[in-house]
């Protein structure tokens, strides 16, 4: 499956002013959870009736140097090599969904410091019409501490973002 951008064939379906596509690629992020899980199936029913293509990514986390990498169990291979497996699982399964949607597909998994900058990156380089995320639902206090990937995405993408709970 290659990854690209003007190669890709565009469906015909829905068309902006000039015969451009409304929907001709989704970008969807899995990082393992049920509601990544539902972002991901949305994003497969979303593109099907368009003919779009999904292109999903896995953000993985870079190895913690420094003063906290004396804390971590895991040496740097094992840690990076246990990332790219889940990272892989994560896209193999949208992939799967995907394939048993007859929808295109393209993967890829990624290191990135801030995941948010990652996912919005990528989909700038493919060229996406929207992003499709999932989100736990959480406010107040719990995103403050915890933190919120798909708050960050909304507030910085400037390509339009499907949260799904």
């Amino acid at each position: 499956r290659a990854v690209g951008g003007a190669e890709w064939g565009r469906p015909a379906s829905a068309t902006r002013r000039g015969g451009a596509p409304m929907l001709a690629v989704l970008l969807v992020t899995h990082h393992g959870s049920e509601c990544s899980q539902r972002a991901a199936q949305t994003a497969v029913a979303l593109a099907k009736p368009h003919g779009a293509e999904i292109f999903t990514i896995c953000v993985k986390e870079p190895f913690p140097y420094g003063a906290v990498a004396e804390l971590q169990p895991t040496p740097p291979q094992e840690f990076f090599d246990a990332q790219e497996r889940t990272a892989a699982r994560n896209v193999r399964a949208v992939i799967e969904a995907c394939d048993m949607a007859g929808v295109v597909s393209h993967a890829k998994t990624v290191e990135g410091l801030q995941a948010w900058e990652a996912i919005i990156e990528n989909a700038l380089e493919q060229r996406c019409d929207l992003l499709v995320m999932g989100s736990h639902g959480r406010s107040g206090l719990s995103t403050l501490f915890l933190g919120s990937e798909t708050q960050d995405v909304l507030k910085h993408s400037k390509i339009p973002v499907l949260i799904v709970r």
